[in-house]
């Protein structure tokens, strides 16, 4: 199967949703925005632009399956399977504050073969494909070649729903403050992800995360030369929850500091 090509036409449908994304930024009303659950929302944005990628998906590659933020599809364990998020930093657009992203990735028998993250208002779109490199906007990058947590540039997004591990992660803010360049939360974990492929942080880790918010991300971090695990260090990071994603120089260091802190 050529990935490359139904990557290259995938994003083409990407960049067109996010033109109506960005149309409609400024449309928003209270009565427009639901609540799913605890700093949880989503808009009429959010449901179109899903449909809009769904129909175009099965365009590309018909009979393949869904996992979907909104739920406007699903998956019968179809060897394909898209798994999406509409509109990653929902919060971000209701308040007008980019960044705010669209994060597609396709998975083959479970494995990672496709990733597209379109930041929206910069017009900034990050793609890897099974059998390439990573890319943004058609240039390859690469995750950046700090070699210490001290010098590094952390990124992380903070626990909107679930404060049972509230104290230690509190603690994790503590000492990347004292012992990095800093921390940064810019509330679309999707770009985040971007952002330690192509060099801009050197780390990122948060919890409660669900697969449309790293499937894409994480996939495009490993083919721009960085590593991407569970808390614990393990594989399972698309469905369990937790992702740490580095280059691979500050990785082990960086693994270890969240281990000691017992994340």
């Amino acid at each position: 199967m050529n990935y490359q090509s139904i990557c290259n036409q995938a994003v083409i449908l990407i960049k067109e949703t996010g033109k109506f994304i960005k149309n409609h930024k400024d449309n928003l009303s209270n009565n427009s925005i639901e609540s799913k659950g605890l700093h949880n929302y989503v808009t009429y944005v959010d449901k179109t632009s899903e449909q809009l990628l769904v129909d175009g998906l099965r365009l590309i590659l018909p009979e393949s399956g869904f996992i979907t933020e909104e739920e406007t599809a699903s998956h019968r364990n179809e060897e394909h399977i898209w798994v999406i998020d509409p509109l990653d930093g929902t919060t971000n657009f209701i308040h007008g504050l980019p960044p705010f992203a669209i994060s597609v990735a396709l998975m083959q028998n479970n494995k990672t073969v496709i990733g597209i993250v379109y930041e929206v208002m910069l017009e900034e779109c990050f793609y890897a494909f099974e059998g390439g490199e990573a890319y943004l906007n058609g240039k390859q990058i690469s995750v950046s070649k700090t070699e210490k947590v001290t010098n590094s540039l952390i990124a992380t997004g903070f626990p909107y729903y679930n404060y049972d591990r509230i104290k230690p992660f509190l603690e994790t803010l503590d000492y990347f403050m004292r012992n990095s360049h800093g921390i940064r939360r810019i509330g679309s974990a999707a770009t985040d992800l971007a952002y330690v492929a192509c060099g801009r942080f050197d780390s990122f880790y948060e919890y409660s995360l669900s697969p449309w918010d790293v499937a894409a991300g994480a996939f495009i971090v490993e083919k721009a030369g960085g590593k991407v695990s569970y808390f614990s260090g393990g594989s399972n990071y698309i469905f369990g929850k937790e992702i740490i994603a580095t280059n691979s120089l500050v990785f082990d260091e960086f693994l270890e500091i969240l281990r000691k802190i017992k994340l």
